[in-house]
């Protein structure tokens, strides 16, 4: 396991930036997922583990684009109509019995093979059958066609033996298809990484129990266990846990026997019944605990020892909004990178804000908001009210306009970086 240290942002100054959360996570999180070989109706959303090769090029043979005929552009007459026999058919997987012969036509279909000839030249030019005229066994062909013109190559989407998948990559359908393309019928990818999860606080509840006064049901396990298995993870799903320092203690412990990744949710501020920070200082070590970020400034991350070396441990915020942010922005990159996947920054789109907000200096912002179209621009209005609380927000929104650092003011229609949650999942 790799060890994230306990040396550095742990005081009482000033908050880490994200840039810098960011790079120490890059820095000291490897990859601790094993690999193995799954077919591919498994691998979807799996990380691959090893780059793949194509065994044979795609399309492994020159072929027609459309219906119609073939023929040697030397044969075509240089300044008008041309008329040639046709002699053979080629259909897709079933290419012509006898070798193209020059001076001749090939009836052919999309799709269908461009053999060589006798000579080892192969047609290199296809009519369309509706610029055409087939009469008595004679095609009349048009002039002004251009040499190669609807014809495919052979290799011309994937040459034999090119690398068509990175180690890394999380793996999308269009993926899975292009492995299929060159023959395999399964991957090298990562297993899944183990992850255990668990929500904290007195006042959380079971969705379904009754509600004592002062309490609230738990949104959080929910929508996190979902943000955790869309990223392929196995959850373990721990339940609750109360306010106590010796409870927290012990539920870290268990938590990351046999598991990878620890994260829970609330229980990481500063306040007198906020005990995961000396219970993970007690276990293990703090690498940070406070963000510049709004929402979700109290964010821990650290480690838990074990006999098998150290878990890593990420405590987000209690609050749903907050939650789900910190999730998308710092726990996401942390998973990706424990399961063995390729580092990628999520891509920021410029739209024009539909809002006017101050904000302040030396803290990033993450405005839940949707996208509207007026007139030719996209604009990003706010979703709702902005509360790390307001979880209805994140739902009725597209994604986050990120505000940073050095921003102090927005004004109605100026330029704002928008990452939508596509990005992010």
């Amino acid at each position: 396991m790799t060890r994230l240290g306990d040396d550095c942002f742990v005081g009482d100054g000033a908050p880490l930036r994200l840039a810098d959360a960011l790079r120490l996570i890059d820095e000291r999180i490897a990859p601790v997922a094993a690999c193995e070989t799954a077919p591919l109706s498994h691998a979807l959303n799996r990380i691959l583990a090893a780059p793949v090769r194509a065994g044979r090029a795609v399309p492994p043979h020159d072929n027609s684009a459309v219906d119609g005929y073939a023929v040697y552009f030397d044969d075509l007459a240089a300044d008008g109509p041309t008329a040639l026999p046709v002699a053979g058919r080629s259909a897709a997987g079933r290419p012509p019995a006898a070798p193209p012969r020059r001076g001749a036509a090939l009836r052919v279909f999309t799709g269908a093979a461009l053999p060589p000839g006798a000579d080892g030249a192969a047609p290199d030019t296809v009519f369309m059958q509706e610029d055409c005229v087939c009469e008595g066994g004679r095609v009349r062909l048009p002039p002004g066609i251009a040499r190669g013109a609807n014809r495919r190559r052979a290799g011309e989407d994937i040459a034999a033996g090119a690398r068509v998948l990175e180690a890394g990559r999380r793996l999308r359908a269009e993926d899975l298809g292009l492995a299929a393309s060159v023959g395999l019928v399964s991957l090298p990818v990562r297993v899944p990484l183990a992850v255990a999860l668990f929500s904290t606080g007195d006042e959380v509840r079971e969705p379904g129990e009754k509600l004592p006064a002062g309490a609230v049901y738990d949104a959080n396990r929910a929508m996190l266990s979902a943000l955790l298995e869309g990223l392929g993870c196995a959850v373990s799903d721990l339940g609750i846990v109360r306010d106590d320092e010796t409870r927290m203690r012990a539920a870290l412990a268990a938590a990351a026997r046999g598991r990878q990744l620890v994260v829970s949710s609330g229980g990481v501020s500063v306040g007198e019944e906020d005990h995961a920070k000396a219970a993970l200082a007690a276990l293990g070590g703090l690498t940070f605990w406070r963000l510049a970020i709004k929402p979700g400034r109290p964010l821990a991350l650290g480690h838990i020892g074990t006999a098998r070396g150290d878990v890593p441990f990420i405590g987000l915020p209690g609050n749903p909004a907050a939650a789900m942010v910190t999730f998308l922005r710092v726990a996401r990159p942390l998973v990706l990178r424990l399961a063995g996947a390729a580092a990628r920054a999520p891509v920021a789109w410029p739209v024009r804000a539909g809002f006017s907000r101050r904000k302040k200096a030396g803290r990033r912002e993450f405005l839940r908001c949707r996208i509207e179209r007026r007139g030719a621009s996209p604009v990003a209005v706010e979703a709702g009210r902005q509360g790390a609380g307001i979880l209805s927000a994140v739902a009725n929104a597209d994604g986050l306009v990120e505000l940073p650092e050095e921003t102090v003011r927005v004004e109605a229609g100026d330029t704002v970086p928008f990452v939508p949650f596509d990005e992010l999942r």
